[in-house]
């Protein structure tokens, strides 16, 4: 048959991009050793959008509320908005619980029976003030948009233990954080390593129902791989068109696996009682940990939780009615978050599965008033200075309080973790050297840590 020279030249020189795809696919899936030993297999990250006030939640400031209304003592540092100088004492009570005697706001009077579970860091620093760029960098280690998410980047690093389910789920409860669906992105990395989104509802992932019967519908798939094997042997590696096989691949298997995984029919009335499945507040919520814990029994090596969707209720994000907004966000998570701290502990599965809670920031110590009263409606800006998460199982240790901030909730002054060090921390847990896992892009090494980034080793079992 007759090829044109520059045909010839391309297949010379890209042909085995054909031959090398079913190893690529295959590596793609397969499992792959990490570089230590590894304490963690699975990752739940329950992202908290918007930003939970730390005095409010986890972090009790006494002086607050003795000085609230009055003015703070320094100048405030700049953040999003014009917030004025008058403290806000936390309109909510704390009390101490478990062995660990750790304190913990009225708003989560579950997750306080599981504190002693719990590696609450309260020593937390970021970079960026704004929910977008703040929202980037606790999924990428990156305030800017194209990068690969933190998802991605161990989905990468470990490859799939599933073969019927994507490494890296997100599942979506109404709301998509700012910044889109680039905070789950697969970046310079292939596009088979992104964040496969999860709705909530019958009807999870789009078109996955089937619509031919299978013998149909997988003579299809073969015939479109085919084609599209045609166009790697004449071009060579092509990314986009290397994922798009996978996917395909990848779509038709879940085809027959996301049903029975969405199905709770047969988990028992007292585990769908545990995750609040049984109140409507709780059930969306309460859904998505139960199908995380199934997940994580299925091998899925990161599954991101979002925040649920409240009606006149912007995220864990409010400037303004803090006591009711906060209120209303705890009440929906609080209950299922303990069920599943209980029953992956029951099931023996918290010992390998890191649980990490928190948002992209804090909040501030001072008030911020909407209508300049400030009796009511009162509400907090972004503080990315010092802020709470907490962890659990995964190999961190338990019944822990690590670092502090300054008595008004403002700066860390102790043991301080930037993002980068949470993100070396993750992966360390997972068996991987952070500094060590990277992929060539734009002429250099690229990692999820950039540069920077230290395991917070006191942390660890």
């Amino acid at each position: 048959m007759y090829s044109s020279r520059r045909e010839w030249l391309c297949r010379a020189a890209n042909g085995f991009g054909g031959l090398a795809l079913a190893n690529m696919m295959a590596a793609q899936a397969a499992t792959r050793p990490s570089h230590y030993p590894a304490k963690a297999k699975s990752v739940i990250f329950l992202f908290m959008d918007g930003g939970p006030s730390q005095m409010d939640t986890f972090d009790p400031k006494p002086r607050l509320t003795a000085e609230s209304g009055k003015a703070l003592p320094f100048k405030p540092p700049t953040t999003v908005f014009n917030i004025s100088d008058k403290i806000f004492g936390s309109p909510f009570a704390f009390k101490q619980y478990g062995q660990s005697g750790a304190a913990v706001s009225e708003l989560f009077p579950n997750v306080a029976e599981c504190v002693d579970d719990l590696c609450i860091i309260r020593s937390m620093v970021a970079d960026h003030s704004e929910h977008t760029a703040a929202n980037y960098f606790i999924h990428s280690g990156s305030g800017f948009q194209g990068r690969p998410s933190m998802g991605a980047w161990i989905n990468y690093g470990l490859g799939s233990v599933s073969d019927n389910l994507p490494g890296f789920i997100v599942l979506e409860n109404g709301l998509i954080p700012p910044g889109g669906l680039d905070c789950f992105a697969a970046g310079f990395l292939p596009a088979s390593y992104q964040g496969t989104v999860f709705k909530r509802g019958a009807h999870p992932v789009a078109d996955l129902e089937p619509r031919v019967p299978a013998g149909k519908q997988r003579a299809k798939l073969d015939l479109i791989g085919k084609l599209n094997r045609g166009v790697l042997d004449r071009f060579g590696q092509v990314s986009e068109i290397e994922a798009t096989i996978s996917n395909y691949e990848l779509a038709f298997r879940m085809q027959s696996e996301v049903p029975g995984l969405l199905d709770i029919s047969n988990e028992s009335e007292a585990t769908r009682k545990l995750y609040g499945i049984d109140e409507k507040v709780t059930e969306d919520f309460g859904r998505s940990c139960l199908t995380a814990r199934r997940l994580v029994e299925k091998g899925v090596r990161f599954i991101e939780l979002l925040t649920p969707a409240h009606r006149d209720l912007d995220r864990w994000d409010q400037h303004s009615d803090l006591a009711n907004g906060h209120r209303l966000n705890a009440v929906s998570t609080d209950r299922p978050i303990a069920g599943l701290l209980k029953d992956l502990k029951a099931r023996g599965l918290l010992d390998s599965t890191l649980v990490i809670w928190g948002g992209e920031f804090g909040r501030t110590p001072c008030a911020q008033m909407p209508d300049g009263n400030y009796v009511t409606k009162i509400g907090r800006d972004h503080n990315p200075f010092g802020f709470t998460m907490w962890m659990a199982g995964g190999g961190v240790k338990p019944g822990m309080v690590y670092g502090a901030t300054d008595d008004y909730g403002y700066y860390a002054v102790e043991n301080k973790v930037h993002m980068h060090d949470l993100h070396a921390t993750i992966l360390h847990l997972l068996g991987m050297d952070h500094t060590r896992l990277t992929y060539r892009y734009s002429g250099r090494d690229m990692r999820l840590t950039d540069v920077f980034g230290n395991v917070v080793r006191d942390i660890l079992t």
